[in-house]
């Protein structure tokens, strides 16, 4: 644990607390601070509580506006995978379906929705990126071996790209090597 008695946290500081986890300080009070922690969402602490372990340390500035904080916090809690954004189908695949035909005639041909095969899509997609951010974050792995497994991880991205035609975004879009 860190001794934080002294130390005044700025807005974008990252903390561990012993009980709700990894969190980031996105407001300051006289004697307080207010922090969103990845599990348990905003709760109140203290400036003189002490168990907690300071990840990243943030100078206070009076600066920093509210949007700037808004925007930093989204950031981070996108990059660890603690806000689920949503993700649009393009409108010309609503309500559609896909129809997997075998080339044999006599078995029958599967039907799934075009929404519920776009979830599972995005859902792989996620989850990449969760496992990405593991690595990146990852203390026990050497840099090369986080380099390596990266690579990995384009090319899984570079092999979704035929996916993109059902994304109504462009900025929704896989991107794999070519697209760096």
């Amino acid at each position: 644990m860190s001794d934080t008695a002294t130390q005044i946290l700025g807005i974008g500081s990252r903390v561990k607390h012993p009980a709700l986890g990894e969190g980031v300080v996105i407001k300051l009070y006289k004697i307080a601070y207010d922090v969103c922690f990845f599990t348990y969402g905003i709760r109140q602490v203290a400036k003189d509580y002490t168990e907690w372990e300071v990840i990243d340390a943030i100078e206070p500035e009076n600066l920093v506006t509210y949007t700037e904080a808004e925007k930093s916090l989204r950031k981070i809690l996108k990059e660890y995978g603690a806000i689920n954004e949503t993700v649009a189908l393009g409108d010309k695949w609503k309500n559609g379906t896909m129809i997997l035909k075998p080339a044999d005639d006599t078995l029958k041909s599967k039907e799934i929705p075009i929404t519920t095969f776009f979830h599972k899509i995005v859902m792989v997609r996620d989850r990449v990126r969760v496992m990405e951010q593991r690595i990146n974050s990852s203390k026990l792995m050497s840099d090369e071996d986080k380099v390596n497994l990266q690579q990995y991880i384009t090319r899984i991205y570079g092999s979704l790209t035929s996916f993109n035609v059902l994304f109504k975004y462009k900025e929704d879009h896989f991107k794999g090597e070519s697209a760096k």
